[in-house]
């Protein structure tokens, strides 16, 4: 009769209480007790044959711990965060839409253009303008799209320059405008061709200069106030499109067509609406988060939804005149 030795005991004893530990606070202890499960399991083949110790010991290994501790699936936001599925096709766009190249005509005088056709790009809510350049440098028209801006017509002339007159369409630099100009495709630095300002309906506005640094301070959409160079060029007037938002879609063919192209991810299904093992908020017996939806801004990617490293949540109660009285 053969007499099982006391370490195989032992052995199940600590592969059950591993068993039992489903969620480990640090991961050191992870570690230990894989550790101490391949110590025991190499100090068993020593005593006895193969055959012996994989018939009584069960298997406890790296992989077979962590797996228990493992996400659901992959959530919207790791896949956003991976790219490809969710970028936006250039098959169907007319291209990019910037302020011609900064030149010696441009810095020193200015250059005149003729609005060739004012199109639609699908994916941008604003339209562009197909605007023709006779090179100053060679005998030959350039064209490049500008954002249009309202009150652009087909057949206009428009002028860049930091001595072209100041009407809508025209691009000029920003120490050539006075404060309170509305202007609209504002360069964030010189001559990166028109980063602010350039949805449909938006506009900056020019509040003050300085002359002895070169700065102008501008106030952008968001109501944020910024300080940029002076010899930064941007377009005066509003661009066009405006009011676009305010008409509802009304159909979900519609809004598919819209987000086709922008290839965004739509429709979108709540968190709360779904399975426990397809994002952190689902589940339950009715729709409800169940805890607290503020998450640390170093979580894990399939743990950061919800409101993330959140400085304050809920309502605002009162109001600063309050607080002062």
């Amino acid at each position: 009769m053969h007499y099982r030795p006391v370490i195989h005991y032992f052995i199940e004893d600590v592969c059950n209480v591993s068993d039992e530990v489903r969620k480990p606070k640090k991961s050191k202890d992870i570690q230990m007790t894989t550790a101490i499960a391949k110590c025991l399991h190499c100090s068993c083949a020593l005593l006895h044959d193969g055959s012996h110790s994989s018939r009584h010991l069960p298997r406890l290994t790296q992989g077979s711990v962590y797996s228990r501790f493992n996400m659901g699936r992959v959530i919207r936001a790791q896949r956003k965060g991976n790219g490809g599925i969710f970028k936006s096709h250039v098959k169907r766009r007319v291209g990019a839409a910037k302020i011609r190249p900064l030149d010696y005509a441009e810095r020193h005088g200015y250059i005149r253009g003729l609005v060739k056709e004012i199109i639609h790009d699908p994916g941008r809510g604003a339209p562009l303008a197909r605007v023709a350049f006779r090179d100053p440098y060679r005998y030959k028209l350039r064209e490049e799209l500008f954002i249009a801006t309202e009150g652009m017509f087909t057949g206009q002339f428009v002028y860049c320059g930091k001595k072209a007159a100041l009407n809508v369409g025209n691009t000029l630099p920003l120490e050539s405008m006075p404060e309170g100009t509305i202007i609209c495709n504002v360069e964030e630095k010189v001559g990166d061709r028109g980063a602010l300002a350039r949805t449909s309906g938006n506009y900056a506005t020019i509040i003050g200069h300085n002359p002895d640094q070169g700065i102008t301070r501008i106030k952008l959409p968001s109501g944020a106030k910024k300080v940029v160079q002076g010899n930064c060029r941007a377009t005066v007037g509003i661009v066009a499109g405006g009011g676009r938002i305010d008409k509802p879609l009304l159909k979900a063919g519609r809004a598919y067509h819209k987000y086709r192209v922008k290839r965004n991810s739509w429709p979108k299904t709540r968190g709360v609406a779904m399975n426990p093992v397809d994002h952190p908020h689902g589940g339950g017996n009715h729709q409800h988060i169940g805890h607290a939806s503020t998450v640390a801004r170093s979580a894990p990617p399939g743990q950061k939804v919800g409101l993330i490293a959140a400085r304050r949540t809920g309502l605002l109660r009162g109001t600063t005149q309050k607080d002062q009285k």
